[in-house]
């Protein structure tokens, strides 16, 4: 057995304003046209910070597009019962608690043509890659294994570490975030790799079916001039491959022919920015677009009005919150963000924005975590006495309390927004909404940052998923300075390296009542619900993600 690491270059910093970027993608010299459709696609965003790499969009909106690009050695069936199902591995088995073992599907290719290798997957998982000079969490007690550590320190000599782009740190925080205690690939033979892990870890399965999991070609990424080169023309294995991006305007896959999963049934995918719901409508009805995302449901009868579209989609495995920064001076003091909570009528929401068509969940879990699932917890109830009562208890005296957010990132979340605002303002509570044009205004630090809309998404089937990724030690909330808690973040090393499902379950269960009652890091509002029009002649299958499958098995074109 043979241990292998990628190489580590040093840093090169990340640029993407005004990049416009075309791919160079080499068709194959057919004796007759490829009379395969195109598929016009006109969406809200196509990536909120200007990458097609899955470390640097963590998003939903990047959550729709990358894995029509990318694939992984497993995935997620998210058009059926979100099992885990192979992906560039045709099979995989636990050795123990903190090992996989994978064999590769053969023929399978990149974008480019170049088989995957075994190489290819430890350089996807390695420190050039991924993880820069971050190192695993070993835990107080565990030693790194021998043969790993030796072969890291040598990838540290090589003297062709210097070749290629590295990480930007937005990209090793978001690595080391769904990796936090990986030590790395090692090479078994040919057709198999061991993902190692330095810690017990019940979750490997889902870490490695999620967004930011993806095997990526060593030659292609090693090319690169730098980081920012590759994020504009990354390649994978997935059904499709990118042809041009044009930054915040569109996006151009064309079909992999060689994908392992079968040839599209679709020559392109178009995808145009269109901020407007409006105007997408109006784009799909005057045959500008074949399908248009983000519909809410006061526009559902101006397209089923028309026999030639439907409406298709729903609920999602996302959940939209409403998030606290606590180091604000008015919501240091809990009970002014537990007031905050009992104020709202989520109920009110649901029926006058989603129609009913979404549910009010039962806190931030998913029925899909199993017996991990909390049956008996649920959102805090809507109680203006007893807001009113607790901002009483917090000696409030009307002080302001900021309030950041963007005109409908998330459908509805304006109307969502003015409609909390007149529920806060009812209780006593001095809200003012200030509106941001990005993800960088809503989170800059500052006097001036108190409370704003996210929501967060499972994408696997454990807590571990959402609640320690979005608001443990290495999640967002807490590394952006919003919000912390030590007891929370003693039970997220619980729940992450625990192979004991009742102590793990425990932890769980009390993480929510901290995080959700007793020092509100968030609070509930919805299920998000994900509506699409679209052409009723061509057929095609909503997932339960963000993500818009269009693989040959998923999408019938018009005959």
């Amino acid at each position: 057995m043979k241990l292998a690491f990628p190489r580590l270059a040093k840093f090169i910093a990340l640029a993407f304003a005004g990049v416009t970027l075309t791919a160079h993608v080499t068709h194959a010299q057919n004796a007759t046209p490829d009379n395969r459709p195109v598929v016009r696609v006109a969406v809200q965003q196509i990536s909120n910070s200007g990458a097609l790499d899955p470390l640097r969009e963590q998003s939903n909106v990047g959550t729709r597009v990358l894995p029509m690009i990318y694939a992984g050695l497993i995935q997620l069936d998210t058009t059926g019962d979100l099992k885990p199902m192979a992906g560039i591995a045709e099979s995989w088995k636990r050795i123990d608690d903190r090992t996989l073992e994978f064999k590769l599907r053969p023929g399978v290719k990149f974008h480019n043509g170049d088989p995957v290798t075994v190489e290819d997957i430890a350089f996807s998982f390695g420190p050039q890659r991924m993880f820069g000079q971050s190192k695993p969490n070993t835990g107080a007690a565990t030693a790194q294994p021998a043969a790993t550590a030796k072969g890291a320190a040598a990838a540290a000599n090589d003297p062709a570490f210097a070749m290629g782009p590295t990480p930007p740190p937005e990209v090793v925080a978001v690595a080391r975030n769904i990796w936090p205690s990986l030590i790395g690939v090692e090479i078994v033979d040919d057709k198999t790799v061991r993902l190692v892990n330095a810690l017990p870890d019940v979750t490997l399965e889902g870490r490695l079916a999620r967004l930011g999991s993806e095997i990526i070609s060593k030659k292609a990424y090693l090319a690169s001039k730098d980081w920012n080169t590759w994020a504009q023309n990354p390649v994978s294995a997935g059904p499709f491959k990118v042809k041009e991006l044009k930054q915040d305007q569109s996006l151009v896959l064309v079909a992999n022919d060689d994908y392992f999963g079968g040839k599209p049934n679709v020559r392109e995918i178009r995808y145009t920015v269109v901020p407007e719901v409006s105007s997408r409508i109006n784009g799909l009805i005057s045959g500008q677009y074949d399908f248009v995302t983000d519909i809410p449901p006061d526009q559902f009868k101006l397209i089923q009005n028309n026999p030639k579209f439907e409406i298709t989609g729903g609920p999602v495995m996302n959940h939209r919150l409403v998030v606290f920064d606590k180091t604000n001076a008015v919501l240091a003091n809990p009970k002014i963000r537990q007031a905050m909570t009992h104020a709202i009528d989520r109920k009110a929401i649901v029926d006058a924005l989603w129609g009913g068509k979404t549910t009010i969940p039962a806190g931030l879990q998913w029925e899909f975590y199993d017996n991990m699932y909390i049956k008996d917890w649920e959102v805090p109830k809507y109680d203006v006495a007893l807001a009113k009562k607790l901002l009483k208890e917090a000696g409030y005296k009307g002080e302001p309390i900021p309030f950041r957010t963007m005109n409908n990132y998330y459908t509805n979340q304006t109307q969502t927004d003015q409609i909390m605002l007149e529920m806060w303002k009812a209780v006593g509570l001095n809200v003012q909404m200030q509106m941001a044009e990005n993800w960088s205004q809503i989170f800059e630090k500052g006097p001036m940052r108190g409370v704003r809309g996210w929501s967060n998404s499972a994408p696997f089937s454990d807590p571990v998923s959402s609640m320690v990724n979005q608001h443990g030690p290495r999640g967002q909330q807490q590394r952006m300075g919003e919000w912390s808690n030590d007891e929370f973040n003693t039970l997220s090393n619980v729940l992450v390296t625990s192979v004991n499902h009742q102590e793990r379950r425990e932890a769980f269960a009390r993480m929510l009542v901290i995080a959700e009652r007793e020092d509100p890091a968030y609070t509930v509002l919805h299920r998000t619900a994900v509506f699409y029009a679209k052409r009723k002649d061509f057929g095609w299958k909503p997932s339960q993600t963000f993500l818009m499958d269009f693989r040959a098995e998923n999408l019938q074109p018009p005959k």
